[in-house]
Order: structure tokens, then sequence, then C-alpha cells
């Protein structure tokens, strides 16, 4: 496997777009600090942890600027220096990231995953600092039973249930966090496994066993066309 010599060229573009209906497909997101807790635990942690992330976004239909995207996965690993999330430091400081485009994809497919994820993920994925292919796997039950797994091949992963009346420490628990992209719908969910193993981030880490995830659906409106003065296959 080898790192994609484009960055994506995703980086300050200036673009005109015109509206091209709707991309939709199911989400999922953990971090390292719990987003359903409560208020002293959420205090214990804050600024403290909750910096690191790994999102992914499995698109069941729609295009990118004109390009298909049908079936196909994209992942964002963030390292931050704040914790993510937190409505009383909202600005995101000092992110960086990692993209994991799906291996299936080809070239152009892979520079609109990278751009996608970049507009959903917003300043977590404004410095994106490598770009990974590899093959993907995503599996889901039910939205409720939010049962979710994706696998970017060895670099990361997510594995996520419902959360359960055993999972409470304090029984004061509430959805203390927001989801870290737009959604549709989500519902906050239980991480039996979180990890990231690769390269770009001066770090690496395994964060199982946290009541710290989301699952969902995503539905946005796409653009179709792009002008800019720079060449996307550099």
């Amino acid at each position: 496997m080898k790192t994609l010599a484009l960055a994506l060229s995703i980086a300050g573009l200036g673009c005109a777009v015109v509206n091209a209906g709707d991309i939709h497909g199911q989400y999922v997101e953990a971090r390292t600090a719990d987003i359903y807790t409560g208020p002293c635990f959420a205090n214990s942690e804050v600024e403290l942890t909750g910096n690191l992330a790994v999102l992914g976004w499995k698109i069941e239909k729609g295009a990118w600027q004109g390009v298909t995207l049908d079936g196909l996965s994209v992942m964002g690993i963030v390292h931050a220096e704040s914790t993510l999330g937190d409505f009383m430091h909202p600005d995101v400081v000092g992110a960086r990231a990692v993209i994991i485009v799906d291996e299936r994809a080809t070239p152009e497919q892979r520079i609109a995953l990278g751009q996608f994820a970049k507009q959903m993920g917003g300043d977590l994925l404004k410095n994106i600092v490598r770009t990974e292919a590899r093959p993907i796997a995503f599996s889901s039950g039910d939205m409720h039973s939010r049962q979710v797994k994706m696998v970017g091949g060895e670099l990361a992963k997510v594995e996520t249930r419902a959360l359960e009346n055993t999972d409470k420490i304090c029984h004061n628990e509430e959805v203390w966090y927001k989801p870290l992209t737009q959604l549709e719908h989500a519902m906050a969910a239980y991480t039996v496994e979180q990890s990231y193993r690769g390269k770009g981030l001066n770090t690496t880490w395994s964060y199982p066993g946290k009541r710290s995830a989301y699952v969902g659906t995503f539905s946005i409106s796409s653009p179709s066309l792009i002008e800019t003065t720079e060449d996307l296959t550099k």
C-alpha cells in the first residue's frame, strides 16, 4: 500500500459551484472522551483528553462535483490540541488529520472522496497531513441497534453498539457533546473499539470500552462544478 502522492489538492481551493442534488449514506465517529456522560466526568476529562477521533462516511448513493461515489467510503483521523466539541471552547485548536480513501476508488473518485470528507469535517479536516488508500469495510445493523463496524485496512477501526443501562456510572448521564459533523439523524453509542495505527499524527491509539461514539445518517447537497487554477493531479 502506498501513500497517495496527491495530498488530494483539496486545501485552499477557490471555487464556484452549482447544486447537483443529494449525496447520502451512513456515518460513524468515536473519540477519546465520553460523549454520553455526567457533568463531573465530563469536567474531569475536558482539555485533558478527547482530542483524538476517528470519523467515517459510507456513501450509499450520490456524486461529488459530478463524480459518482456510490458504495464508496472515506475516513478521517483527527489529532487536535484540545477536547473536540467542547462547547465552552468551540474553536478547533491545532487539528491535524489523515484521510483514508477507499482503495476501490479511481483516482478521480479518490480526489472527490477527499473533497467530500474535507467539506463534512470542516476545521477538523482542514489541515490534512497525509492521505492513504486502503480497503475500507463498513457493516451495520438496524440504525437503532447502533451496531456499526468500519475498518480502514490495518490503519483504523471503529466498532459500536447501543448504550445499555449497565454502561451508566453515576446515573446522571446525558449526551454531553454533539456530533463532529453535519448529520441528518444521530444517536449516541458505545465504543467497542476505536484505534489508529498509522503515520502522520505523531501518535497512535486504542480506546475501547468508552461511551464515546455516534452513529447516524447524512444527506447533503453536492456541488457539481468547480472552477480552480490548481492542478489536482499533482
